[in-house]
Parts: C-alpha cells; structure tokens; sequence
C-alpha cells in the first residue's frame, strides 16, 4: 500500500507495458512516481534490450504523484493520472518528442472522482479510462486526434461494500484494462471483491454494464489489477488484501469471467505482513508474474493449458515494497519499481523456464511506481 493511500485509510499486466510497441530492442522507457519524497514526476531512460542496459532515468515533466501512466497506441502521447496533491484527482495529456522522450503537456482533465490511481487507452486511441480509487467510481473520456483529452463522457459509480470494514467501507476502483477486442473494459474494485466488466464503445468513449455485470472473489480478497493471457481465453486478478491470485476462464463472445482457481502469491508457511500489487502475463502465454510487497518478492507461476496456475518460484526483487513491474516487449527483460527504496531493479527472463536473474544493474529514482516500454 502506497503512502498516500495508508494515509487515506487511516490512506503490461503485459497490456499497457506492450502499448506503442513493435518488433524493436530500442525503447524509451517511461516512469511513474510518487513526488513526496525525492522524485518530482516523469521519467525516462533509453534501454537497449539486445544488451539489457539501461540509461538512468531523468526528469521529463514535472507533476504531483503521476503515479500511473500509459502510452496511446501510436506512441505519440502519454497519459497520466495526479492521484494526488496539487492539481490531484486529474489526468493530463502529453506529446511524446521522438528523439529525446521529453513529454509536452496538451491539456488537463478531472477524472470526476478522487484518487485516480489507474489509466488505460483502448486499442483503437480513442477513448481513455480511470480508476478512481478513492470515490469507487470510473471515468472514461474521448481522445482528441491530436492527443488531447475531452472531459469525461462515461461516470460510473461503484456501490456496495465488502467483509473488512477498514479496507472495504465503500467501493475502491483500483485497474483498468480493455480486452483485446476492445468490446469490453475490466475493473478490479478492491472494496466491493468485484471484478466488474463494462460494455466500451470506445467511438463514444461510453461504458454501460454487462450481463453478466461482474465476478466476485472471496470475501476479502481486495482485487486489484487484472492481466489477460495472451491467448485471449484466460484471465487473472491478483488480490492485494489476500495475497492470492484468481483465475478466470474469459467467454469473450459474452464478456463473462469464470472462477476457476485462486492461489497464494507467497511461499508456504509465510505470515509476515504483506500485500500484493501488479499481475503480468508473459507474452509467450506460459507464465504469470505477480508482485508482493512487504515480503518483497515477485512471484512466478507456470500457466498450464487450461489457465490454471502453479507456484514455481519467489524472485527477491532487491529492494522495498515492488508495487508495479512490466516485462519489456521482447519478452526477456523485467523492470521491478521498488517503491519505498527508491531503485528500480532489472532482471533477465528465461522465457523457457519462467525464471529470474538479477542482472546487478540497478536504476536509482524517488518511489517510483509504474515501468512503461515505447518502441523507438
């Protein structure tokens, strides 16, 4: 749990990593953060991912905690939400320059709600979506053609509650995520143990609800992010309150998600305090990654052929609280954020066993929080 968000209580997957990707090993890599420390917004890095070296990151648009961001399809803008602070409760719109990765603010928008805490971009560039975590609610706006953001055109509000009364007093919207088809847009909603699921008419930039309208989790369990797997079948929320990740079958034509195994993200016996944060399935389709923070490990499952999934390994992620993580586009390279000890640390892939290295190249920058690959 970020710092802002205890304070509230008290406070890509493989989608959004792959937008603005193509067949490359040069990426500028993009940084979500959290400014009430040492970092004071975006940044970005250069990584050569035939080498797997990465250029340290630097200052690229200043603005408070965009501690989420994502890339429009055609690589030409960046979205990012303020989730808090000055100007907070808002996304912003930037021009992406090419050649050096610096971003130039278009326009800012309120997400109609607070905390936003998550944003995607549908596949067609045309609408944009917002999880807003701290209203339960979620925002979707039209994409102007030149990048810039229209004000919100579809507000849901969440409703309801759940089993902890701490946590789960009200709806806590808490992901985003368009299905590869782009019919459908998906919602973790940790205080309701929801995972809902909207009609998108991405056109209009409007989401009505589906029928089936969600699938529940165990009580408690706290959904966060959500990742489909590649094969479009299968899809999988990990719960941050649980530290357990749960498995769905994925009716594409109906929109509908299935339980069908829900698993720890944590070694057998562990009783530490933790909580989980991002989910990401590898491109190959035949391994899964989730991150806990407070046992400070990125978990590794082997994704069987039915979607099911089995534990085969904890990678220490080297540093404090890995809140968000991306696998670059190649497949061969994991960026861990480690939040509270301000590094972010990389990891080679073996995409045939599924497995870790760390490469001993570690990039320094203040909390960060969401990776982000552009193909250049």
């Amino acid at each position: 749990m970020s710092t802002t968000r205890r304070a509230f209580l008290a406070l890509p997957g493989l989608l959004p990593a792959a937008r603005g990707a193509m067949a490359s090993n040069n990426y500028i890599v993009y940084y979500g953060s959290y400014t009430q420390k040492s970092s004071k917004g975006i940044y970005c890095g250069r990584f050569d991912a035939a080498a797997g070296k990465a250029a340290e990151p630097q200052l690229v648009a200043e603005m408070s905690n965009p501690s989420f961001v994502a890339l429009h399809p055609n690589g030409n803008n960046l979205y990012a939400v303020s989730e808090m602070g000055a100007g907070g409760n808002s996304v912003t719109a930037f021009a992406i320059e090419r050649s050096s990765g610096r971003l130039r603010k278009l326009n800012t928008v309120s997400t109609k709600g607070t905390m936003p805490c998550h944003v995607n971009v549908d596949w067609s560039g045309r609408a944009l979506a917002v999880a807003n975590y701290g209203s339960g609610s979620v925002a979707v706006m039209a994409l102007k053609p030149d990048g810039r953001l229209a004000e919100s055109a579809s507000i849901i509000q969440h409703k309801g509650k759940s089993a902890d009364p701490r946590r789960q007093e009200g709806p806590h919207a808490h992901s985003v995520n368009i299905s590869r088809d782009n019919r459908f847009l998906i919602v973790g909603d940790l205080g309701l143990d929801e995972v809902l699921v909207y009609k998108l008419d991405a056109a209009t930039a409007a989401i009505t609800p589906n029928t089936p309208p969600f699938a529940r989790v165990k009580p408690g369990s706290g959904p966060r992010h959500f990742t489909f797997h590649p094969s479009g079948k299968y899809g999988y929320v990990i719960n941050e309150m649980a530290s357990t990740v749960t498995a769905f079958t994925w009716d594409g034509a109906r929109g509908a998600l299935k339980e069908i195994q829900t698993i720890s993200t944590l070694p057998d016996g562990y009783k530490g305090d933790t909580t989980t944060a991002e989910v990401v399935a590898h491109p190959n389709g035949k391994f899964l990654y989730g991150s806990n923070r407070g046992h400070d490990s990125i978990a590794v499952f082997a994704i069987a052929a039915d979607g099911r999934l089995r534990r085969i390994a904890n990678i220490p992620t080297q540093g404090k609280t890995p809140r968000n993580f991306a696998i670059d586009p190649t497949g061969k390279w994991l960026f861990a954020a480690n939040q509270d000890s301000d590094n972010i640390v990389i990891f080679s892939l073996d995409g045939s066993t599924g497995l870790l290295t760390a490469t001993g190249r570690q990039l320094k920058m203040g909390s960060p929080v969401c990776v982000r690959f552009l193909a250049v």
